[in-house]
């Protein structure tokens, strides 16, 4: 198992990965927020529809997940990401597919811990906000990528229980402590 102190916690849209990464923040742990919302909110402030082409999407998400990457290289101990370069490299993938030389070797430079936290769709908790307006059922779909995404990179999934935020980030820190991370 790698021991690379940078973790992705993913999974679909309104699944609680935002509340969990500001408990673990407000726990003392670095985070780094999502870069999909990042460009929507910029494209809403100036006007624009929310999402560009799906190619330009991706390739400007994958543009800030690379340099939040090397931006966190400088933080010590663990730092938790909402979503990586990983699912960035798979949306740029499918919108303008990719030589599997190419897609290969960025994922070995951009390297995360080999164990992601997903926490499942969660319907009792999933709302539309100005950056998700995506449906529940679309959100299903993405979960559904998004693991397959991790597990063809070669990343082990870890399902986040449906539970309060303290707890969720108690039992990310359990996992890892039970890793020897």
């Amino acid at each position: 198992m790698t021991r690379i102190g940078r973790v992705v916690i993913s999974g679909a849209p309104g699944v609680g990965k935002s509340v969990l990464l500001d408990q673990l923040a407000g726990m003392g742990y670095a985070t780094v927020a999502e870069s999909a919302r990042a460009v929507i909110r910029e494209r809403l402030a100036r006007g624009e529809p929310p999402r560009p082409a799906p190619a330009a999407f991706a390739k400007e998400i994958l543009r800030q997940d690379m340099a939040k990457y090397h931006a966190a290289m400088a933080s010590a101990g663990w730092v938790f990401f909402d979503r990586s370069v990983v699912e960035a490299l798979a949306m740029l993938h499918e919108a303008e597919p990719m030589t599997g030389e190419e897609r290969s070797a960025l994922l070995a430079e951009y390297r995360y811990h080999s164990v992601v936290f997903v926490p499942p769709p969660w319907k009792e908790i999933y709302v539309n906000d100005a950056e998700r307006d995506q449906s529940f059922e679309h959100a299903l779909a993405v979960h559904a990528a998004v693991l397959r995404c991790y597990r063809d990179a070669g990343y082990e999934i870890c399902e986040v229980p449906r539970m309060p935020p303290a707890q969720r980030a108690a039992h990310v820190l359990r996992m890892l402590e039970r890793q020897g991370a």
